[in-house]
């Protein structure tokens, strides 16, 4: 059993449900997910997304890996292997985890992956523009993603310099905040708020949230203007 004195379990505010941390990034032409966490098939059949070009990965741990053979059923509606974008570091965690699909005899109905092995070079997954941004998750580097005006960053608790310089400009920043007690490898609340005005983004939201948190109303209630808690179903047009 799991102890929860915070209320968020038993809250019946849909914004207190969070499930693993994951964002679809849609174009006119292309759409994509950003990590396929253990709730990915769930997230995708609850927002009823029909068509899927892309995986890309910010790092290899599990709640950000573990949904992946999931896939399977775009491929299935595709015909075509799935593009998936991941650092050497991810990529060695992918082929892995997933051994089996990357096997020379691929038993029938396994992931078919196309692995595309990303630095911190710009690339573009269709018409998409996909500029990586290297934070650190203790002593883990991970990839951060600015699509346009819009940057995502999560499982982070260091970012460098010339990182910074490839956030600033950004209309939202998407980062994480997991909890109002220091972490070892997460910006907490506070870090997060600073870090957020530091950057001058126009509007930032908090993701990656923990229960430890507390809930959503009354977190939000307490925030500086222009930064939000993020929660699951939100929508973000630019």
């Amino acid at each position: 059993m799991i102890a929860c004195d915070c209320g968020v379990c038993t809250s019946f505010n849909k914004r207190d449900k969070r499930l693993r941390s994951s964002i679809l990034v849609q174009s006119s032409n292309t759409t994509l997910v950003v990590d396929t966490g253990p709730d990915f098939r769930y997230q995708m059949l609850r927002e009823n997304v029909k068509h899927l070009d892309a995986v890309v990965f910010t790092h290899p741990h599990k709640d950000h890996l573990a949904g992946l053979d999931d896939i399977r059923a775009f491929n299935f509606f595709t015909k075509k292997p799935m593009q998936i974008y991941a650092d050497s570091l991810t990529e060695e965690a992918v082929r892995r985890d997933f051994y089996y699909a990357f096997s020379d005899t691929r038993y029938p109905g396994t992931p078919d992956l196309n692995m595309n092995t990303i630095n911190h070079d710009p690339f573009m997954v269709g018409d998409i523009p996909v500029v990586p941004i290297p934070v650190w998750h203790l002593r883990m580097p991970v990839m951060g993603f600015r699509f346009g005006k819009f940057t995502y960053i999560t499982d982070a608790n260091k970012i460098d310099d010339e990182s910074k310089e490839k956030i600033m400009g950004s209309e939202v920043l998407v980062l994480n905040a997991l909890r109002r007690q220091k972490h070892i490898s997460h910006f907490n609340l506070d870090e997060a708020v600073e870090l957020a005005q530091e950057l001058k983004v126009k509007t930032a939201y908090f993701t990656h949230i923990s229960h430890q948190l507390g809930l959503h109303n009354e977190v939000e209630s307490e925030l500086p203007e222009g930064i939000h808690l993020a929660y699951d179903h939100l929508v973000i047009e630019l």
